[in-house]
């Protein structure tokens, strides 16, 4: 089944409205269930990512998906940019980011606030750089999503995906599964209050294009040099490209 077809609730309304609920249902607890899912393994993956665009000089970076924007302040600390900015369906995902760049003194540089990845409320070629961790198997439409991005990019520019990805290793998988499809979603369940986010967690995973597919889309959208790196025995894949 395609990613998109996959929602958080068993309803008819538009994934990214389900999407905008669940993540404002989620919001307090987020933070907690992102370093308790992964071990703080997370954190590594934002610096992988980070690392591979940090050689290059980029003023202007847009973050796609901020969530509560700990992506877009590390990208405001180790790249030393002009602007950065984070865009999230979430209300309450973005109250959140808001005190920690204000906690962080990053205010200057950081400003998140509500958008569309769809509809991104930009000019053509606006950002040097794009970002998006944990945030594209939550799209609508995966592909006009990478269109936008490459609408809104300059041209030479970078973007850089991560995103959560299921380990081919026979050896890895069946202890994976059992993980993110059983421990995960109780206790998800518990600490969030919301029956299915974290039900809906596996079940986006294991539907997102990954490897080579997810970069065949990329270039379909127009990217070029697209190529994908498996990070934690395939856990976690980072995708870059450029326009």
């Amino acid at each position: 089944m395609q990613v998109e077809n996959i929602n958080p609730y068993d309803d008819n309304r538009r994934k990214s409205d389900q999407v905008r609920e669940m993540f404002d249902a989620i919001a307090p607890a987020y933070d907690f269930m992102n370093r308790a899912m992964t071990f703080g393994i997370d954190k590594l993956w934002r610096r992988s990512a980070v690392k591979l665009i940090a050689s290059e000089t980029h003023d202007d970076i847009l973050d796609i998906a901020t969530g509560t924007g700990d992506l877009a302040i590390l990208l405001a600390r180790k790249l030393d940019p002009l602007t950065v900015i984070g865009v999230d369906l979430s209300e309450g995902m973005i109250e959140i980011g808001r005190k920690k760049v204000l906690a962080e003194g990053l205010d200057d540089i950081v400003t998140l606030g509500i958008g569309d990845c769809l509809q991104l409320p930009f000019p053509d070629a606006s950002f040097d750089c794009i970002t998006c961790a944990y945030g594209v198997r939550n799209f609508q439409n995966l592909l006009a999503g990478y269109r936008e991005m490459h609408r809104v990019l300059r041209p030479g520019g970078m973007v850089v995906i991560l995103e959560l990805s299921t380990p081919r290793s026979a050896v890895v998988r069946p202890f994976y599964n059992l993980y993110t499809r059983h421990l995960i979603p109780t206790v998800g369940r518990l600490v969030s209050k919301d029956v299915r986010a974290y039900s809906y967690l596996p079940e986006s995973i294991a539907a997102v294009p990954q490897g080579t597919e997810m970069t065949a889309i990329m270039t379909e959208a127009g990217f070029r040099e697209a190529v994908h790196r498996p990070l934690t025995f395939g856990t976690c894949t980072i995708y870059t490209a450029r326009k």
